[in-house]
Parts: C-alpha cells; sequence; structure tokens
C-alpha cells in the first residue's frame, strides 16, 4: 500500500512517532473498527478513530439525538435534534476525514444479529449504557475471537478495560450476572458529567489504537478507574481469565446468546 502525499501530511504527527510509522499508518488505514452506540463514549472515540485514518468505521445506534445528548455526545449538534445518530455520527466522520468509510447499523443490536454485525470488524467499541448490552456485547465478542473495548461512565467517574478472547479476563469475569434490573442507576437517574465520557471515550480510541498497530501495553488483565473529582486514576488488577468464568473458560457453561433483557442500543 502507498501513502499518497495528501495522507503523509494528513498524518504526518502520527507518523513520525517511531511506534506507528509508516507501517502503523498503513495498517489503521486498512483496519474496520465497529462503535455500538453513538452516544458520549461514542463521539469521541469515532472523532479521533476517524482523525487517526481508521479505514472503516462501523456505527451501530438505533436513537435519535435528543436536545439532552448534546451536554457530551459531542458527535451532534443542536441542527441534529431529531435525526437518526448513525446519520449525524456518518455526517460528521465524513466532515473530520472523507477518506473514512462509514458503515451504519440503524437497527437494534441484538442477541441475533450481534455475531453477524461484529465478524467484519478488527475490534469492537462498546459504548452502551446498560448491562444487558455490555454482557451481551462481552459474549458475543468472546464467542467469535473479537477484541473489544468495554467502557462505563456515571456522575463523575468512569472505568475501562479491553478483552482479547483467549489472553486476558473477560467483562464476565469481573461482573459474572446481569445485576436485576434497576439495581444500579442509570446516568439518566444519576447524572454525568459530560467531559467524562471525553476522557473515558478517547482512552478507548487509544486503546484500539494500540490494538490495530501492535504497539505499547493493552488495558487487559486490569480495569482502569478514574475519579475526576478528585482527579485519581487507578489500575485494579483483574483475575485470571476462565476461573470460573461462564463464557470463556475452557468449558464454558454460556454457548449461546440467549436471556439478555433489553438489546445493545443505549448509550450513556
Amino acid at each position: 500500500m502507498h501513502l499518497s502525499n495528501e495522507q503523509l501530511e494528513r498524518y504526518s504527527r502520527q507518523i513520525i512517532l517511531k511506534e506507528i510509522g509508516a507501517k502503523g499508518q498503513k495498517r489503521l488505514l486498512t483496519s474496520r473498527v465497529l462503535i455500538i452506540g453513538a452516544g458520549g463514549l461514542g463521539s469521541p472515540a469515532a472523532m479521533y478513530l476517524a482523525a487517526a485514518g481508521v479505514g472503516t468505521i462501523g456505527i451501530a445506534d438505533d436513537d435519535v439525538v435528543d436536545l439532552s445528548n448534546l451536554q457530551r455526545q459531542i458527535i451532534h449538534a443542536t441542527q441534529d435534534v431529531g435525526r437518526a445518530k448513525v446519520d449525524s455520527a456518518r455526517e460528521r466522520i465524513l466532515a473530520i476525514n472523507p477518506e473514512v468509510q462509514v458503515e451504519t447499523w440503524p437497527g437494534r443490536v441484538s442477541s441475533g444479529n450481534i455475531l453477524d454485525m461484529i465478524s467484519g470488524y478488527d475490534f469492537i467499541l462498546d459504548g452502551t449504557d446498560n448491562f444487558p448490552s455490555k454482557f451481551l456485547i462481552n459474549d458475543a465478542c468472546v464467542m467469535a475471537g473479537k477484541a473489544f473495548s468495554h467502557a462505563g461512565i456515571i456522575r463523575f467517574q468512569g472505568q475501562l478495560m479491553t478483552v482479547v478472547p483467549g489472553k486476558s479476563p473477560c467483562y464476565r469475569c469481573i461482573f459474572r450476572d446481569i445485576p436485576p434490573q434497576d439495581a444500579v442507576p442509570s446516568c439518566r437517574e444519576a447524572g454525568v458529567i459530560g467531559s467524562m465520557a471525553g476522557v473515558i471515550g478517547s482512552l478507548q480510541a487509544m486503546e484500539a489504537v494500540k490494538y490495530l498497530c501492535g504497539i505499547g501495553e493493552l488495558l487487559t488483565g486490569c480495569l482502569l478507574t478514574c475519579d475526576a473529582l478528585e482527579m485519581n486514576f487507578r489500575k485494579v488488577e483483574l483475575p485470571a481469565r476462565g476461573k470460573g468464568c461462564a463464557v470463556c473458560a475452557d468449558e464454558p457453561e454460556i454457548r449461546e446468546l440467549s436471556g439478555y433483557e433489553q438489546p445493545a442500543c443505549g448509550r450513556p
């Protein structure tokens, strides 16, 4: 693959990084990333991945832009209120980088379609805001052998981890079962500061770039937490992969996708 003069200029600041270089840039240009949820987390992640030159970005979301989204979902603008989020996100991504191929998935992500959806991508970003969605994404990615980034935000806190199936513990290794409905407050109920979505979503994009380029240390085997009020980041070591896990153990209990209360369509 030959980098054009325009590409050399556009991506010059990251090509000069010895960890990336022309080789890494070419890998990004031929990579495919799916973002599930075009909300608070998916917004900065999509924008930075587009700017970095990820060749194909998929956006899955079944919602429309609401005025209350704009405090944190920065990929959308006031004039987008009422539009499908996948359309608004696609327009903004192409405005940042017209080279990017944007694939939109406007329907609900469910146990019936997620395996087909993720099959064509190299890395998945979980930008959803409810537990059934997160367990569904985790279980599907583990079954399909797809690396993905989990993240969550609420109030002034955020967390993220990267899962590489077969090599690191998964989401279910830590949070074994879907909590009862309404057991944990959502952002709608507890609130969230908008810039926390920017911090954690940007870190998800960084994890994707590192994975695609094969550089650095991924957030595998640990959970990174952030408390913005104290401005404190902490890495929490996770249990070993598969130890008592129902989906990623050598002899998993979960072998098919079922029992998820709601589809993966929420976003913080």
